[in-house]
């Protein structure tokens, strides 16, 4: 018997699992990386995660790989959202917490860290990353939009080919952001569509919620695109593959809030021969938790100052749960239409949701509340819509504290707060977000206040306004 098989004779013999022994060698040549985020897309809308939006290539690629029912990311806007993916880091720590704003220079990027492994770091389409020098990608976009451009992956992907070189390539789409203007709405006739318990039931509310779904399909499309470029290419098997869909939509109730339908994320993740097919997993996962498990993944150091954590061992199998508690944070101060202050700060656990707003005397009002469809609905409160009513006060009167039982109220309405048989679970929760605001530096409302610091002057706050209408484009 050779020296390797008396070793796995004796591993055995110990009760330890073949995988934990064969992994490592498994994981000897770094991946490629292909990361492709939506944009302002609430993941309960995708078919594969049980919506009403066909998502055929993001329903292939769960059952070729594993979808995380708990992935949450740490603030409901983009730019603070898209800072927190690249760099690992919570967004008040890296100092781009709020929207349209730059990270601290000492920040290092994903970018930067799978360079000394040979990488090469690609970001195709929207960015809202600043500065540059934080975020040393290689950058392009579809000619005329804000999209990737599939020719560019297809430059990647033979590059690697010829050079052995892994990349990493980001694939920011546009879509569904508004102006909900790509993919075919008439697929999604607007009298026979459910809406969310969050809408109000009225004709603009449905047919802009018909042209959402359309362009959620429409980014389903742009998925299906690029992982055929890659199954078509050398690099398939070598490549781990993960699909986000960014914060909620633009409706009330979702993006700009620390809600659930605000905060979580679908997350889709493909490695052949290494993740099992069409597994699932409900292990609480963050946006920050993707550097350190793509270090992880590519056989490189983790870094002592990334707030995240690798989640390799759950894509692998090796075990089923991560995280306990999740963060978040929204900072309204700096954003188009925005309260001058209107701080959320928001910590959950597996099933409890608890939130803090800072100044719940405050009006909350961001682009959502000036847009056409949520005027329809203050007149619809106006004459005397029950539905409405309490929707529109919701949305814009909150109490200073928030508990909320995900399980059974997983839209958020129904505040536990005052419930006294929660009070262990307040408590404890009112306490893991005060450690969390203090290990990040998070003054509260004073941090709130200095929001502008972190905003450039000339922002073009083009991701909070509600665009004007186009005409609408021919399908790419």
């Amino acid at each position: 018997m050779n020296l390797v098989a008396v070793l796995f004779k004796n591993l055995r013999r110990l009760g330890i699992a073949w995988a934990f022994v064969v992994a490592p060698a498994a994981f000897s040549a770094p991946p490629n990386i292909l990361l492709i985020i939506a944009d302002d897309c609430t993941y309960r809308d995708l078919e594969v995660y049980g919506g009403q939006a066909k998502t055929p290539h993001l329903n292939r690629l769960s059952a070729e790989g594993m979808k995380f029912t708990h992935c949450f990311q740490a603030a409901p806007m983009c730019s603070p959202t898209r800072h927190s993916l690249y760099t690992g880091l919570y967004p008040v720590k890296s100092g781009a917490y709020p929207n349209h704003t730059f990270a601290h220079d000492w920040v290092k990027s994903i970018a930067h860290y799978v360079a000394p492994a040979g990488y090469t770091s690609h970001l195709s389409g929207k960015t809202h990353v600043n500065p540059k020098g934080v975020f040393p990608f290689e950058y392009s976009k579809l000619a005329g939009s804000n999209n990737p451009d599939p020719a560019a992956f297809a430059t990647v992907l033979r590059t690697t080919t010829a050079t052995s070189r892994p990349f990493l390539f980001i694939a920011a789409s546009n879509e569904p952001h508004s102006p909900w203007n790509q993919g075919n709405p008439s697929a999604y006739p607007a009298a026979s569509l459910k809406l969310p318990p969050v809408l109000v039931d009225s004709p603009d509310t449905r047919a802009g919620y018909a042209s959402y779904l359309a362009e959620i399909t429409f980014f389903d499309s742009q998925v299906g695109e690029l992982l055929a470029l890659l199954d078509r290419s050398p690099q398939r098997d070598n490549t781990l593959v993960v699909v986000l869909s960014e914060q909620g939509n633009s409706f009330p109730f979702a993006k700009w809030t620390c809600y659930d339908a605000g905060l979580q994320s679908a997350c889709l993740v493909r490695w052949p021969g290494r993740i099992k097919p069409g597994s699932v997993s409900d292990a609480l996962v963050e946006y920050i938790d993707l550097v350190p498990t793509f270090l992880e993944a590519a056989g490189l150091p983790l870094r002592e100052v990334l707030d995240g954590r690798s989640f390799l061992p759950v894509l692998t199998g090796h075990t089923a749960a991560h995280k306990s508690h999740v963060f978040g944070l929204q900072t309204t101060r700096g954003i188009n239409q925005g309260s001058d202050f209107y701080g959320i700060r928001t910590v959950r656990d597996t099933r409890y949701r608890y939130v803090r707003n800072l100044t719940p005397e405050v009006t909350f009002t961001n682009a959502a509340t000036n847009d056409a469809t949520f005027k329809t609905w203050q007149k619809l409160a106006t004459a005397g819509d029950a539905h409405a009513q309490r929707l529109v006060r919701d949305y814009q009167h909150r109490p200073a504290e928030e508990l909320f039982d995900c399980q059974a109220d997983p839209w958020n309405r129904v505040n536990l707060i005052a419930d006294e048989k929660l009070a262990r679970v307040r408590a404890e929760l009112r306490g893991k977000l005060d450690a969390w605001m203090r290990q990040q530096g998070d003054e509260g409302q004073a941090t709130e206040l200095k929001a502008l610091e972190r905003m450039p002057r000339s922002t073009g706050n083009e991701d909070d306004a509600p665009k004007q209408k186009k005409k609408k484009k021919a399908k790419e």
